[in-house]
């Protein structure tokens, strides 16, 4: 064999590689949605991630992780104003209460709809802005 056959049988399995992903199976779906949702817990980064990642290989997925952005986006932009606040004289510690209160609620919201989520079912928050549409 030559050395041009064996470059060329080498360099064969990169030809026709796909340029886009795979759609995710219902399990998958199921799943990322679920983490889209119990990322609540750091914030709206989580969803927002998964979102961009995600949006276009599972409809489920695409569905639950904005729903969870829509949640979390207001009330993470809160829960940094209210950690500001924290450093204030006198009045600081009433801001740290209310950030950790914030903080549990958005926690217990989010595990409250993954669970839900991870059953298959579609989640919707009872108060929620929904910016993105």
């Amino acid at each position: 064999m030559t050395s041009r056959q064996t470059q060329s049988s080498e360099n064969s399995r990169f030809e026709g590689s796909r340029t886009a992903a795979l759609p995710l199976t219902p399990t998958e779906d199921r799943q990322w949605s679920t983490m889209a949702h119990f990322g609540a817990i750091l914030g709206c980064i989580p969803s927002a991630i998964i979102f961009a990642v995600f949006r276009d290989r599972g409809a489920f997925t695409a569905q639950e992780s904005k729903e969870a952005f829509n949640f979390t986006f207001p009330l993470t932009i809160l829960a940094i104003a209210l950690n500001v606040c924290t450093i204030l004289p006198g009045i600081g510690w009433l801001f740290s209460v209310l950030a950790v209160a914030l903080w549990v609620y958005m926690t217990v919201s989010g595990a409250l709809a993954a669970i839900q989520a991870n059953k298959g079912r579609p989640y919707r928050y009872k108060f929620n802005l929904r910016l993105m549409k």
